[in-house]
């Protein structure tokens, strides 16, 4: 069913790839409810909402598309719907929130079932995929050693190096060097059993504790927040949240896009520069922001963390599935899921590793074109410095024509990209972000 064989990979090494990709994204089921409750979202909801968005989402991404990548709720997307709630002042509730949310997933559906988003992935300039590949191989490196403590914030540079004396960044050095070591010696699943290793030595030294126990009944306290198409584009005409649908749509949109490109292509999944199955790829993310809207959960996306996986060895949908299953266990394990993925020090050294190895797609970029050069580069530093996939995208986009039409190129540009260089240009200087 997977094509194990014509991918040249095992069942062992798609489930381990599988666990891997798991355990580097598991903190959205804990991070996602604490940041929509600060929205007024019950824990309990957000939390059984989170895990039915990504087991929805990575299944069609596993039985439909064949593809190791894992669909979830965005961070960054999270953040954005709670400030809008909160800088409502009460004007808009997180129901008429989740409408907004519900409505943009319901057109992510629609684009998905034509060719529009397709049609938009083969016409990104080639120079432009690397650079996208390599932008989030910084942003999640960057992500891991932030969250690790490796990165700290500094009121004179913005960002430092944190206190290497500390535990939990003892405990990610000492990770990172167990998972290079297995990296090096070409052990299958290195990074996943880099992962085991740490977690074992975190129990140890008190750093990884199990005070609430392990399993909770999972439960949607308000059941379904919002069912109805129409009911939900009353409420956006109601409240006037155009801008609210059009920045999730635009953001998750090219989230999701870039970190497919960035996947596929780190896993040598794009066939002459194009992803068989796209569609149903692009389904996979459709179906699970309409279903998490419904439930209670903000807008979906494809998960960087999927590299972790791909780079254990995941190839296909079988990886996915693993996640997906392992994602309607976690349901039921809340508390054990939870402690896990507090200790950032478990993960921090599979996604510092990864980002090494997805940085080497610079090198395809024709750094002797300036104009192909110099939108690549945007993306690549916009990524990380300002913590999201869609703004280094933006960046790229709105300046990749304007410098094909300074270079007198501009017929060779892509229609779609023009489009696309005005929207993102309306989204970061007027909408919210």
């Amino acid at each position: 069913m997977f094509h194990l064989k014509e991918n040249n990979t095992t069942i062992k090494t798609e489930v381990t790839a599988g666990m891997t990709t798991f355990l580097t994204m598991a903190y959205i089921v804990i991070v996602n409810p604490v940041i929509l409750g600060a929205a007024g979202v019950p824990f309990d909801q957000v939390f059984l909402a989170t895990i039915i968005a990504a087991a929805i989402g990575t299944l069609w991404m596993a039985l439909a598309a064949n593809y190791p990548i894992a669909i979830a709720p965005g961070m960054g997307l999270n953040a954005y719907f709670t400030s809008m709630v909160l800088g409502s002042n009460g004007a808009i509730d997180y129901v008429t929130a989740f409408a907004a949310v519900f409505v943009a997933g319901l057109i992510f559906i629609l684009l998905s079932l034509t060719s529009l988003r397709k049609v938009l992935i083969q016409a990104i300039p080639e120079n432009l995929k690397h650079a996208i590949t390599a932008g989030i191989g910084l942003f999640i490196a960057f992500i891991g050693m932030r969250l690790s403590g490796l990165i700290v914030a500094n009121e004179a540079n913005l960002v430092g190096l944190g206190d290497l004396t500390s535990l939990p960044v003892a405990l990610t050095l000492l990770g990172l060097l167990i998972t290079v070591i297995f990296m090096s010696l070409n052990i299958s699943g290195g990074i996943f059993y880099g992962m085991i290793v740490t977690g074992i030595v975190a129990f140890f030294t008190g750093q990884l504790k199990f005070e609430t126990g392990f399993i909770k009944l999972p439960s949607l306290p308000e059941g379904i927040l919002i069912w109805n198409p129409l009911e939900a584009l009353q409420l956006v005409i109601e409240y006037g949240l155009y801008g609210v649908v059009f920045s999730f749509l635009l953001v998750t949109l090219f989230d999701t896009t870039g970190t497919m490109i960035g996947v596929a292509k780190q896993a040598g999944l794009l066939k002459d520069n194009k992803m068989p199955r796209m569609r149903q790829a692009l389904l996979a993310d459709s179906f699970a922001a309409t279903a998490g809207a419904m439930v209670g959960t903000s807008p979906t996306t494809a998960y960087v963390e999927s590299t972790a996986g791909v780079a254990a060895g995941g190839r296909t949908g079988l990886t996915s599935l693993t996640v997906a299953v392992l994602f309607i266990l976690a349901a039921f394990f809340g508390p054990l899921v939870g402690s896990l993925s507090s200790v950032a020090a478990i993960t921090a050294p599979a996604l510092i590793i990864v980002g090494s190895l997805m940085i080497g797609a610079v090198k395809q970029i024709e750094w002797e074109k300036f104009d192909e050069a110099f939108p690549a580069f945007l993306i690549v530093l916009a990524m990380p410095l300002t913590s999201s996939i869609a703004t280094g995208i933006a960046f790229g986009f709105i300046s990749y024509p304007l410098m094909k039409i300074f270079k007198g190129k501009g017929k060779s540009v892509h229609p779609i990209l023009y489009v696309f260089a005005i929207l993102f240009t309306i989204q970061l200087l007027i909408a919210p972000h």
